[in-house]
Parts: structure tokens; sequence; C-alpha cells
């Protein structure tokens, strides 16, 4: 039964990773570290589920937090990037700065 846990996590990290590796966006390379924190989560739950020694839900509830204030912060420097160089293109980012 854990197997269709692991699988989903794995799933959903490829698809964030694939996002974050490709698409040149600053906003949608953000969901696509959301989707690997929450396949992570998706995995600690799976794992104290099936072993109640381990606290997955702590750790689940920590990676929350962390992932929440990182959102945060991150779609805080985006809108700065937006104001400033009126894009959210990365590539045209990095042209921009040199």
């Amino acid at each position: 039964m854990i197997d269709i846990y692991l699988y989903l996590a794995a799933l959903l990290f490829v698809i964030g990773l694939v996002i974050v590796m490709t698409k040149r966006n600053a906003v949608i390379v953000l969901m696509g570290i959301e989707l690997m924190l929450n396949a992570a989560n998706i995995n600690l739950v799976a794992f104290a589920k099936y072993d109640p020694s381990i606290k997955g839900q702590l750790f689940a509830l920590f990676v929350i937090i962390i992932a929440a204030s990182e959102a945060a912060v991150a779609l805080a420097i985006v809108f700065r990037a937006v104001k400033y160089f009126k894009t959210t293109n990365l590539d045209e980012i990095n042209k921009l700065k040199g």
C-alpha cells in the first residue's frame, strides 16, 4: 500500500523538477519547487503511517512551514524584480543584470 504513496511522490517530484529545469518564468519555477516540497511531505507522512516510531507528521509540518515562508520571501523577490526589470523571464533578468 505504501507503493502508491511513493509512486505519487516520485511523480510529483519529477514533474516539479522538470518544471524547474525547463521553464523560464520565475513564478512557474516557484510552483515547481512547491511541487517538490509537497512530494517530500507525502513521503514523510507515508513512512510515518507505516512506522509509528518515525515522527513524519512533525517533519511534514516543519516542511509546510518552511515552504510557506519560502513562498512568501520568493514572491516578494519576484515582485521586486518585476518592478525593477519589467519581466518575469529569468533569462532576460540574467541578461539585464550584467
